[in-house]
C-alpha cells in the first residue's frame, strides 16, 4: 500500500425505502468507519419518506457524531416543486451540496459556495473539470463508466486543492429517463404510481432473453444488474491518489462491506481476498468492466 489514504464515504440511498428502515439505517451508520455521508434524494421526488427538513435534521445528528455530511440533489428535476426543494438545499449554508445536474452548479455558483460534483454531472476530461472547479468545485465523483487510464490522464491534470472521489462499490447508476420504469412494469401511469418502488428496496432486475441478468429498473433510474467492486483494485486507486472512496448503500450486508474496505486500508486485511469472498455472496454477481476499459458488466482480473 502507498501512504496516500483515502476516506471512505457513503452514498445516498438511490432506492425507496421506509421512513424506519432509513432512519435505523442511518443510525447504524453513525457508527461505521466511514468519513463522509451523503444524504438526500436523488432519483425520485415522490420518494418522500423524509421531507427537506428531516433530511436537515438528520444531518444535524450525523455531523454531532462525527461524520462530515454532504447533501446531495437530485439528477432529474421536472417540476417547480422540485425546483424548490433544490434552491433550500443549496441556500442551507450549514453543510456542503453534492450537485447532480447543471441547475444546482449553477445556484451553488452563483452563492459562491464550494460544492461537489456528483455522478449526474459528466467529466470526462481535465478541460471541463477545471471549467467546473473555476464555478466553485473542489470534489468531484468520476464518472463510473470511465477506466482507471482515463482517470490517470484526468488526475495529471486536476486543479490544486480539488479532490477525486471514486464509486467502488455498488450497483452502478447508468442513467435517468423522465418515464418510470417500475410503474410501467405494474402497468401504473407515473403520475399514480402507488409507490410500487417500497416494494423493491433493491430494484427490479432486467434479464435478456437469454435469461442473463443485465439491468436494475430503479423507478425513472438504470442501474446495473452487476455489483461494481473495487475493493481489490485499492492499491491502485491509492497510487492514483485518489481522495476518497464512495460505497453505496444497500440494504443487506453493507456493514461488511464497509468493515473489508476499512480493513484494507488500515493494512488488517488483503483487499483482493476480501473482494472475492464479498463477491462470492452477491446475487448476480459482480462487475469491474468499466474501470478495466471493458464492457461494464464484465468481471475481469490484473
Amino acid at each position: 500500500m502507498t501512504e496516500h489514504q483515502p476516506k471512505l464515504a457513503l452514498g445516498p440511498v438511490l432506492y425507496y425505502w421506509p421512513k424506519d428502515k432509513l432512519l435505523d439505517f442511518y443510525e447504524r451508520m453513525s457508527a461505521a468507519p466511514v468519513d463522509i455521508i451523503y444524504l438526500g434524494e436523488t432519483v425520485c421526488s415522490k420518494r418522500h419518506t423524509l421531507n427537506t427538513g428531516d433530511w436537515l435534521d438528520l444531518a444535524e445528528r450525523l455531523s454531532r457524531a462525527g461524520k462530515e455530511v454532504v447533501l446531495s440533489t437530485m439528477a432529474l428535476l421536472e417540476a417547480e416543486s422540485e425546483l424548490l426543494t433544490l434552491r433550500r438545499l443549496c441556500e442551507n449554508d450549514r453543510f456542503t451540496v453534492e450537485a447532480n445536474d447543471l441547475g444546482a452548479v449553477r445556484l451553488l455558483a452563483e452563492r459562491k459556495t464550494p460544492f461537489v460534483l456528483g455522478t449526474g454531472i459528466n467529466v470526462y476530461n481535465g478541460h471541463t473539470l477545471r471549467f467546473l472547479t473555476g464555478l466553485g468545485a473542489k470534489r468531484w465523483v468520476m464518472p463510473v463508466e470511465l477506466s482507471r487510464e482515463t482517470l490517470r490522464s484526468i488526475q495529471t491534470e486536476r486543479p490544486e486543492g480539488v479532490e477525486t472521489e471514486v464509486f467502488v462499490y455498488g450497483r452502478l447508476p447508468l442513467a435517468y429517463s423522465a418515464r418510470c420504469f417500475t410503474a410501467r412494469y405494474h402497468n401504473l401511469p407515473k403520475d399514480d404510481c402507488q409507490y410500487r418502488c417500497l416494494d423493491d428496496p433493491e430494484g427490479l432486475t432486467l434479464s435478456t432473453r437469454e435469461g442473463q441478468t443485465f439491468l436494475t429498473l430503479n423507478g425513472i433510474q438504470t442501474q446495473s444488474a452487476q455489483t461494481c467492486n473495487l475493493l481489490g483494485e485499492l492499491a491502485a486507486l491509492q497510487e492514483l491518489k485518489v481522495d476518497v472512496l464512495r460505497i453505496s448503500p444497500q440494504p443487506e450486508g453493507l456493514e461488511t462491506v464497509i468493515g473489508a474496505f476499512a480493513a484494507g486500508l488500515r493494512g488488517d486485511r488483503d483487499p483482493v481476498e476480501a473482494a472475492q469472498q464479498i463477491n462470492a455472496a452477491l446475487p448476480y454477481g459482480a462487475c469491474n468492466g468499466y474501470w478495466q476499459g471493458q464492457p461494464g458488466l464484465m468481471q475481469l482480473t490484473n
